[in-house]
């Protein structure tokens, strides 16, 4: 046997995702449809496959080329996409004279290709076709479930009681005469060729599957789901082995300032969590790659992370373990002021260590997302401009010309590299993002993790808005960290402490600028509440800790302490 794979389309109800990736290189369960499709006819005893390519041909030639299949594995690209029918008839020199199978590159089908092949060659008919009941496709009428009398049009009824529609999967057998009712070069449909055959009287074969063992991914919508549907078979077993009849239960968790979506997966007896990044919007290394690279690298470190299990980061699913529902700002607030929380952060900032110092060994820079390391540039834009525009103009409604900050915000920047004692960097070390499961500490959502200076995620965690340490109990963790610190690599404490204070600046203005953006660009009104205490903090440390050495920054945030007391948005 030989086969045809049918993939030159644009795939245009998947725009904007088939602007960058075809439609056969969409993955299902972490693997390309394409090579799911030519896996199939290698065990159904195909000998030789051929596609067709013309979108963004060069993607899929290259993944060809870099398999390595064991039987030929060829392509033909066309100038103009010729048809389903002009396709088969463009590579009439590569058929031989026995029955040959064609399929569609972007489908999802659990069928038997072995059985088709021989069911067809059981009768030689001029071409045999499977089908399956899909009311949101049926077209093909069938008489007795065995032959194919017609073709209808989208929402038709069958036109007699023994005929039924039925939907074609784009799976066929066709016999070398089919050829002969396909003109040369020209734009043609096998459909079309079918209803010739049919009109000389000669009988079509209709193969039928379960109409479960076919799924259609011409939508974002229908991918979306079905790439779900066949992840969590893959998903589970790799976590907790074979689970006969998963029965899983899906809800939705409150989600975080990202646009992802968090699911907890339930069956009886076990759980696991799935972060949705949604389908890759490009090429370039997205959010969901930092999250698996860099939580697995931190996994094998021996950092406190979930485990992942499973993933496919084109449809942008990640399975994990599931830590249940108590992170650090709901454990601080049954806690209050005492000894029980300063122990608690010390075993949190233990494992901060731990994860700063086994985090950086053998950390790829590649594995980043935006930017490789913790520099001044992504300081002055990521947080002084994010401060700037979301929080003074974008929130407060005020008119500050950049320039007015800039000489401040490229000496706090500079400033904030100075003296760093650094390692893997988490950059958003807060008590939301800290879970407490079995009285171990793990961290989430480092996917935003880099090189960078410990002492950023020490003030992230210090300063949080989310539980508002007080100054007394900043400065004794402050100093337990040093000193911990200090066990283990040199410390110079001055300059960590220096370097500290500056972090703390610049976390604070990213603070206040992711805070705006999500209140007011996003519609995260729950985030708002927490502004208040993100600005006290940063006019308190300016003042205390920076003493007359941003005076343009001081003034600015002086003003917008006074704006918010005035408009009574929040107690201050």
């Amino acid at each position: 046997m030989k086969a045809l794979i049918l993939a030159a389309g644009y795939g245009t109800r998947l725009q904007p995702y088939t602007d960058h990736t075809p439609k056969p290189l969409f993955t299902i369960a972490g693997r390309p449809l394409l090579g799911v499709i030519i896996d199939k006819l290698q065990q159904a005893g195909c000998k030789s496959v051929i596609i067709n390519t013309h979108h963004l041909h060069h993607a899929i030639e290259a993944f060809v080329a870099a398999q390595g299949y064991s039987i030929p594995v060829a392509t033909r690209y066309e100038p103009k996409i010729l048809g389903t029918g002009g396709a088969i008839k463009n590579v009439a020199d590569f058929w031989d004279t026995q029955p040959f199978m064609v399929i569609n590159a972007d489908i999802v089908a659990d069928v038997d290709l072995y059985d088709v092949y021989q069911a067809h060659c059981r009768h030689h008919p001029p071409a045999t076709l499977v089908l399956c009941d899909d009311s949101a496709f049926n077209t093909v009428a069938v008489k007795q479930n065995r032959w194919i009398t017609g073709f209808r049009n989208q929402g038709d009824r069958a036109q007699e009681p023994a005929e039924r529609l039925l939907t074609f999967t784009g799976i066929q057998v066709l016999e070398p005469q089919v050829l002969d009712y396909i003109p040369d070069n020209t734009v043609y449909s096998s459909i079309d060729a079918f209803k010739k055959i049919l009109a000389q009287g000669k009988k079509l074969d209709a193969y039928i599957a379960d109409g479960d063992r076919w799924q259609d991914i011409g939508t974002p919508e229908r991918y979306r789901k079905i790439a779900f549907q066949k992840a969590l078979p893959p998903a589970f077993k790799k976590a907790f082995g074979n689970i006969p009849g998963l029965g899983i239960e899906k809800k939705k968790l409150k989600g975080d300032g990202s646009e992802r979506r968090w699911y907890r997966l339930k069956t009886k007896h076990h759980s696991l969590i799935m972060a949705d990044h949604g389908i890759r919007q490009n090429q370039a290394t997205a959010e969901v790659d930092a999250f698996v690279h860099i939580g697995q690298h931190l996994y094998r470190q021996g950092v406190s992370v979930p485990k992942i299990y499973f993933y496919d980061t084109f449809c942008g699913l990640v399975f994990l373990e599931d830590l249940g529902d108590i992170n650090l700002q709901q454990t601080v607030r049954l806690t209050g002021e005492s000894e029980s929380l300063i122990n608690l952060y010390k075993s949190v900032i233990d494992q901060l260590i731990r994860l700063t110092l086994r985090g950086a060994d053998n950390f790829d820079p590649a594995w980043t997302y935006q930017s490789s390391e913790y520099d001044q540039e992504l300081i002055i834009e990521k947080e002084c401009r994010y401060f700037h525009e979301a929080f003074l103009n974008g929130y407060l409604g005020f008119k500050i010309p950049f320039e007015d900050l800039a000489a401040e915000f490229v000496a706090l920047a500079r400033k904030a590299r100075q003296d760093s004692t650094d390692g893997f960097m988490h950059r958003d070390m807060q008590s939301r993002n800290i879970m407490l499961k079995n009285h171990q500490v793990y961290f989430i959502d480092y996917q935003g993790g880099r090189i960078g200076p410990i002492q950023y995620d020490l003030a992230s965690l210090l300063i949080d808005p989310y539980v508002e340490l007080s100054d007394t109990i900043q400065s004794h963790l402050l100093d337990y960290t040093i000193e911990a610190l200090s066990a283990i690599t040199e410390v110079e404490s001055e300059k960590f402490r220096l370097c500290y204070n500056y972090c703390m600046l610049t976390r604070n203005l990213q603070i206040l600028g992711a805070f705006s953006f999500l209140s007011k660009a996003k519609g995260k009104r729950y985030f708002e509440k927490y502004i208040p205490a993100a600005l006290r903090t940063l006019k308190s440390n300016l003042i205390a800790k920076n003493q007359g050495e941003f005076p343009v920054l001081t003034a600015v945030v002086e003003k917008a302490y006074g704006q918010l007391q005035k408009t009574g948005m929040q107690s201050i």
